[in-house]
């Protein structure tokens, strides 16, 4: 059984010299690949020296996180191209993070408006760079779910290329994802006793579009909500989602896998 944590932050784990345990725990768990998902300059070389280190483990990503946009986001924005060209062993296997999140503007109205104003700018910048590579996208959306797909609408991408990571909206949001031809990735919410629209969602875009994800260090599943999450912990998830299928693990593993290394072309 090999499962894919389609997608985890590996950074701190990585600085703090604690990935090779961590990477071991998620062997033994049976998460045999990760995807590090890049959120800002700061970790796109750190982790494209992880997937060279751990080219049988690891992938990752780079973007700008909606949450991570600044004044200067033009600068950031512009080095991501560049990731691209170094080659094809070591490119990255999607552009992401990136989006809207309402969750964590400022309360002041007029300051929230702004700092809004700079994410949709940096999102439209990055939805043109993914439209000219033809590269899978990870969509960061909180609060922001129409205004995400409105303007992934106008960009032109390829739905089928576009995944909304931690997928916490319900039932009819999937589906509308589902008729442009995207989907959805779960995280340890699903095994949340308040997470029923969220179950509805899975069930409603069905295994064999289903994707699993821990966006470690965040959400652990149940039974270790509300410490730091891992890798390893995919394996709770996977098992609380086998059940929601009435599948066994082994069917849920071969299909999230197969879903998540065709969606990411590894």
């Amino acid at each position: 059984m090999t499962l894919v944590d389609s997608h985890t932050h590996l950074d701190a784990a990585a600085r703090s010299g604690a990935l090779p345990e961590l990477v071991r725990r998620a062997r033994e768990a049976g998460v045999g690949w990760m995807v590090a998902v890049g959120t800002e300059p700061g970790d796109w070389a750190l982790y494209r020296e992880l997937a060279r280190a751990n080219r049988d483990c690891i992938r990752h990503t780079v973007g700008v996180h909606p949450c991570s946009v600044g004044e200067g986001w033009e600068a950031a924005v512009a080095e991501i191209e560049g990731y691209w060209r170094a080659g094809a062993a070591d490119a990255p296997v999607a552009l992401g993070e990136c989006g809207l999140d309402r969750f964590h503007l400022p309360k002041a109205p007029a300051e929230a408006a702004r700092i809004l104003g700079l994410q949709k700018a940096a999102f439209e910048a990055q939805l043109a760079i993914a439209r000219r590579l033809g590269c899978a996208l990870v969509i960061h959306s909180r609060g922001a779910f129409r205004e995400c797909v409105e303007m992934i609408d106008a960009s032109g991408v390829n739905w089928g290329r576009v995944v909304f990571h931690c997928f916490s909206e319900g039932e009819p949001e999937i589906l509308e994802l589902a008729r442009r031809g995207g989907r959805g990735s779960f995280t340890g919410i699903l095994t949340y006793k308040n997470a029923d629209g969220v179950r509805a969602a899975a069930k409603a875009q069905g295994l064999a579009r289903l994707m699993i994800e821990t966006d470690a260090p965040f959400l652990a599943p149940a039974p270790h909500r509300g410490k730091p999450n891992e890798p390893a912990y995919l394996r709770h998830t996977a098992e609380y989602a086998a059940g929601l299928f009435g599948v066994g693990l082994d069917e849920l593993a071969d299909a999230t896998t197969a879903t998540a290394r065709a969606f990411y072309g590894f």
